[in-house]
């Protein structure tokens, strides 16, 4: 360990994000990216923004990115001041982990969930503790101890794609009104309820959501949190003590056109919902188990075959999965959904897999 590190680095358990290869030709179905290009007027609205001969990039962008604010409000019938915009999801989620969620209480998360929630309560000093999900791989919201001063979970929830009605997160809500919860929406476009018309009527809620996944904007950094003004403004403090100008202009201008072409993202979803039917029915045709999922990946496993082996077998075949090795996930496979011909390509290769062992 080098001496100069402040003590807190030596400590730090990084995320690990899924491969991003450099090999030609894999089939990357392992970082649940989209398998489209975004809609056509994010290209039209990122070359207006540069203007010409990008002038308009000498200048800090809008420090409040009101624009993208505007545009997701105006889609969920909020005005802006309910509106937090970041660098991604993960970037909202870590200020909102620093913000809101280090209470004496500590905060409570899945114990299989978004692998990064840890290595933000070890950044942030947040003690935390893990309530099992149930042996069908659901949150069971009555298992979250009474006293819990901090909750924080994705719906769908991640890697397993299962997700709860948002009248049952109403309820709990409504039940456990002292209790801070943020609901992680990273995949709620791919079919599940979205929690954000709570908002107005829950003081304790704040729920994320991601450009990357539903709008194929990975690239570009942008994700969101919605919650009550007075909720909104912790986030926005520890923001503007850290960086005051996050989102480029080249960003907000993209994430207004995809936040504004509701067109696109239903066909989108319309086909990758097609497409993750069509993957569920082959696995489970060469024995899988696969969970029902409402993300834009499906969680499997074989009772014959070792995930990690699979994984590793999928790859040498040029198809990229991703194995966790987790207690209650190293059976398992988490395959994002590509376009068909991807996800028929990758259902030979487990075909070839299986026949070969």
């Amino acid at each position: 360990m080098n001496p100069f590190w402040s003590e807190v680095v030596s400590q730090l358990a990084p995320y690990v994000p899924g491969e991003q290869p450099k090999v030609e030709g894999l089939i990357k179905l392992n970082t649940n990216e989209n398998p489209y290009p975004p809609s056509p007027r994010v290209r039209v609205a990122i070359a207006s923004a540069l203007g010409e001969d990008g002038e308009r990039l000498r200048l800090y962008p809008d420090p409040t990115s009101l624009a993208v604010r505007e545009a997701a409000g105006r889609l969920h019938g909020l005005t802006p001041d309910h509106v937090f915009v970041g660098n991604g999801s993960d970037e909202v989620l870590a200020f909102v982990f620093c913000a809101l969620l280090k209470h004496g209480g500590g905060l409570l998360f899945p114990d299989i969930t978004y692998s990064f929630y840890p290595s933000y309560c070890k950044l942030f000093g947040i003690s935390y503790s893990t309530f099992e999900i149930n042996d069908a791989y659901e949150i069971d919201l009555h298992s979250i101890p009474l006293d819990a001063s901090a909750i924080i979970f994705p719906n769908p929830n991640a890697p397993t794609g299962k997700a709860l009605r948002r009248e049952w997160i109403e309820r709990f809500l409504t039940e456990r009104p002292r209790t801070m919860v943020v609901i992680d929406e990273a995949y709620v476009d791919f079919g599940a309820q979205s929690c954000v018309p709570l908002i107005p009527h829950h003081p304790n809620l704040l729920v994320t959501q991601s450009l990357s996944k539903s709008r194929a904007l990975a690239g570009i950094r942008v994700g969101l949190a919605f919650a009550q003004p007075s909720l909104l403004e912790a986030v926005i403090r520890v923001k503007d003590s850290f960086n005051s100008y996050p989102i480029d202009p080249l960003a907000c201008a993209a994430a207004v056109a995809a936040l504004e072409d509701t067109e696109w993202l239903e066909e989108n979803r319309r086909k990758i919902e097609e497409d993750r039917d069509w993957l569920t029915g082959a696995l489970q045709y060469y024995g899988f188990q696969v969970l029902p999922s409402l993300a834009n990946f499906v969680f499997a496993r074989h009772p014959k075959h070792d995930a990690g082996a699979l994984a590793a077998g999928l790859r040498e075949r040029k198809v990229l999965v991703r194995h966790f090795q987790g207690e209650r996930t190293r059976a398992w496979i988490r395959v994002t959904v590509g376009t068909r011909a991807q996800c028929e390509a990758m259902v030979d290769a487990v075909e070839a897999l299986i026949s070969k062992g």
